[in-house]
């Protein structure tokens, strides 16, 4: 079976609930406060595998009680773990606090993500070189996502979010780059291109910077494609959102998943934009992902 190897991050999410955010020095009682889990590379996983893929992840988790939150729907859903390290750190920690208005703030403690560096990233060679695909995010050191890169033999997806400084000609590898509007444009930033323009614009502009391909993913509004000299738009379907949190990812790892089937990148963006639309319908990230057999919205794109 082909596989996907992701080479990224792995959190506990704690979410707290309040009526309104707190000023400097206040005290506030909130909601919530359990522990799910999260981060980019553990979600794109995730995605993947309750889709069928075979996936692999690299990364790390502490030793304590968060490093068991943060892995069980991905060992749920056939992730393997093997090469995910357990190291003398934190597991990385994202904490949410969402007020009654829907605003959101979000604290990241990297932990042992920002241990994902060159010399991790070389011990566990093996897979990254033996992978079909090695899909990548912005997680993790600029010096363990360019080894990675370096190490891959076949097909890299880069979705550069959170926007890090990484080696132009790491990323350029990407095929394709996926990105948000304001990732893309911070990426044109980066290679010093001008960063104002509609996202057909951004996304062509990114194609002349080099990049083999472009996803650019716009919400409720779907996605662009910029491959060749053309700019294909694909709808979203249409669903009542509970929750967007992590429908970014479930678009991402589903695209990964259904390149490594064959797809073409345009079909496995209509593929991928269903996921995510499914993924909005429910409450999380990774459990509001579907599994392989889950009835999806239906493709509203024009073929």
């Amino acid at each position: 079976m082909s596989q996907v190897v992701v080479v990224g991050s792995v959190n506990a999410d704690i979410t707290v609930t309040v009526a309104r955010h707190p000023v400097p020095g206040e005290t506030l009682l909130g909601g919530g406060g359990g522990t799910t889990p999260g981060g980019k590379g553990a979600n794109q996983a995730c995605a993947a595998a309750r889709l069928g893929a075979d996936v692999v992840l690299v990364g790390a988790v502490g030793q304590d009680a968060n490093a068991t939150a943060a892995t069980e729907l991905l060992a749920e859903a056939g992730v393997d773990l093997e090469h995910v390290e357990r190291l003398d750190a934190p597991t990385g920690l994202a904490v949410v606090t969402v007020a009654d208005g829907g605003e959101n703030t979000v604290l990241v403690v990297p932990g042992a993500n920002g241990l994902v560096g060159r010399e991790l990233v070389d011990k566990h060679c093996a897979p990254i070189q033996s992978a079909d695909l090695v899909l990548l995010q912005g997680e993790i050191p600029a010096d363990g996502f360019a080894r990675a890169i370096q190490l891959a033999r076949n097909r890299v997806v880069v979705n550069l979010a959170p926007v890090i400084e990484v080696p132009q000609d790491a990323l350029l590898q990407a095929d394709p780059l996926v990105a948000n509007e304001h990732e893309a444009g911070l990426i044109c930033a980066q290679f010093g291109l001008d960063t104002d323009g509609t996202p057909e614009q951004l996304a062509l502009r990114l194609r002349g910077a080099g990049f083999a391909s472009v996803v650019l993913t716009l919400g409720p509004q779907g996605s662009l494609v910029a491959a060749g000299e053309t700019v294909t738009h694909i709808d979203t379907p249409s669903v009542a959102a509970v929750d967007t949190v992590g429908a970014g990812d479930a678009f991402t790892g589903a695209l990964c998943g259904k390149l490594v089937q064959g797809a073409s990148l345009i079909d496995a963006c209509r593929f991928a934009s269903r996921v995510a639309a499914f993924s909005v319908t429910r409450p999380g990230a990774q459990p509001s992902y579907p599994h392989a057999g889950d009835s999806l919205p239906r493709d509203t794109s024009n073929h």
